[in-house]
């Protein structure tokens, strides 16, 4: 006797759950400028590598014992390949009610897809496309509900310390996935056709009487530029692909395991003779911090990673002799450079991303302190800095850092760290101390300046006089810190992230300290 009629059933249901939220939905999500979940899928991962799971959950309709109808949950979850790796994918299905919660839950019911990549130690993608709970579930359920769903989002939190998570802004995303899209370790959204907020206009009307648009309340120029909230920008939603799987590519697929090093293609004695003239003699003078990473780096092979927000740093991944590497600089075409709460919060988070997936970091100092002002009180820079002196004496990461120009007060106190496997290097353009020269004599000599009968010729003399003593060379002599020709860092920074394999492979395994978002 032959099971072909349940067969043929199954194969009917996969059907009925292919079709998400019917013609009229999909025309909807393409008249919005946005492919569906499963032209997502198709388009993010390896061909014909993904692997559907909870394909049979949704709301069905019967006569008797036959189904009528089906609609299948809001989301398409499963397995797939990106660049070859599993991974574990969960993709918002706009089309069927918005994406609004819904599905399995309860006694009996299979591993969530969050659950599964905590416990398969597998990397974990969110393309989210959903408005969160909605008040027609209170209808569903003859009742309303205490808020609870921490008990999903601490199998959330605990993924951070242990796979590498990626969220994907899609379209409006609101409520928790709201939350989901900053429970991540890179983020992204599409320009034009991606919203975030915690509620959207219509609850922003009940709470605060003001019409906005979703644009307006939490477009990309609100989370990517100002509020940091997001990553990176994709002008589409195959770009946004592309990203992703680059990112993905620098990183193990758990903290079990190390990065993945590719197959070399540049020389790792490359000296670059760019690098001897970068530093303007002129310290008054800026240069692209960006032209210094890639003069460095292997070629083609940096992906900066929050380059609207906290401009002051310039942060990414890249590669050296084709190991996968945390990369930061000081920009000082932005603010000169100058760290404020912004560039620190996101130092901190490569920082953390380096620590848990046991990348060496290589840091390229130009830094003229934390930034001062007004506004950089009210943003509260004491304890944002505080916050990078921690995160830097708490990590344990590999890290070189190659002091370019400047380095002075408790933000280049940040470029250095105590313990572990650090290294430093200096270029002959450096100079260094508590506080620059020229505004620290007006400080620590002012009674004298005041007094002197030609006040300012004394203060010039007097900043004269200091100068003579900046020179690297004087520090070089007391301490035996190392200055280099600075077409050598290309050199030094490969011998070193290949030195430091081993101590890495010490430190594969839960970080010591919690990944924090």
């Amino acid at each position: 006797m032959s099971w072909q009629s349940e067969i043929d059933e199954l194969e009917h249901r996969k059907h009925l759950g292919k079709q998400m939220g019917g013609p009229e939905g999909i025309a909807r999500q393409h008249a919005r400028g946005k492919l569906t979940v499963r032209e997502r899928i198709e388009k993010l991962t390896d061909p014909e590598s993904f692997s559907e799971f909870g394909a049979l959950v949704g709301a069905a309709g019967y006569e008797g014992d036959q189904l009528t109808s089906f609609t299948p949950k809001g989301a398409v979850e499963g397995v797939c390949r990106l660049n070859g790796r599993k991974v574990i994918l969960s993709g918002g299905d706009f089309t069927i009610s918005g994406g609004s919660g819904g599905g399995a839950g309860g006694l009996g019911s299979e591993l969530a897809s969050n659950r599964r990549a905590l416990e398969w130690r597998m990397p974990y993608v969110r393309l989210l496309d959903a408005a969160g709970g909605s008040v027609r579930s209170f209808e569903h359920i003859g009742r309303t509900y205490l808020p609870d769903g921490n008990v999903w989002s601490a199998v959330d939190v605990q993924l951070l310390s242990r796979v590498p998570v990626v969220s994907a802004v899609m379209g409006s995303v609101a409520g928790l996935p709201a939350i989901n899209a900053c429970l991540a370790h890179f983020n992204i959204m599409v320009k034009g056709t991606s919203q975030l907020f915690p509620g959207g206009p219509p609850v922003v009307k009940a709470s605060t009487g003001r019409d906005i648009s979703k644009e307006d309340l939490g477009g990309d120029h609100i989370h990517v530029h100002q509020s940091g909230v997001v990553d990176n920008l994709a002008e589409t939603e195959e770009q946004a692909f592309d990203q992703i799987r680059r990112f993905l590519s620098y990183l193990p697929s758990n903290v079990w395991e190390m990065a993945p090093r590719i197959e070399p293609t540049d020389d790792p004695e490359r000296r670059d003779e760019e690098l001897l003239s970068i530093i303007p003699r002129d310290r008054r003078k800026p240069f692209d911090g960006h032209d210094l990473v890639r003069h460095v780096l292997d070629h083609d092979s940096f992906f900066e990673i929050a380059p609207y927000y906290g401009r002051a740093r310039i942060t990414g991944l890249g590669r050296v002799n084709g190991y996968p590497i945390g990369v930061m600089a000081n920009n000082p075409k932005h603010r000169g450079g100058s760290t404020d709460a912004a560039a620190g919060a996101k130092v901190i988070r490569l920082l953390q991303l380096c620590d848990t997936f046991h990348l060496p970091l290589v840091s390229f100092a130009d830094e003229p302190g934390f930034m001062v002002g007004l506004e950089a009180e009210k943003s509260g820079i004491e304890r944002a800095g505080a916050r990078l002196v921690a995160v830097t004496c708490e990590s344990r990461m590999p890290w070189i850092t190659f002091v370019i120009r400047r380095l002075y007060g408790v933000a280049s106190q940040c470029q250095h760290r105590p313990s572990g496997v650090f290294r430093r290097y200096c270029w002959p353009s450096a100079s260094w101390g508590s506080m620059h020269i020229a505004g620290g004599a007006s400080a620590a000599y002012r009674r004298e300046i005041d007094a002197a009968p030609d006040p300012e010729a004394r203060r010039q003399e007097i900043e004269a006089k200091l100068q003579a003593l900046a020179s690297p060379f004087r520090t070089a002599e007391a301490t035996g810190q190392d200055i280099i020709d600075p077409r050598d860092t290309r050199s030094l920074l490969c011998e070193y992230v290949e030195d430091v394999q081993d101590v890495l492979r010490t430190q594969v395994g839960l970080p010591p300290a919690p990944y924090l978002p």
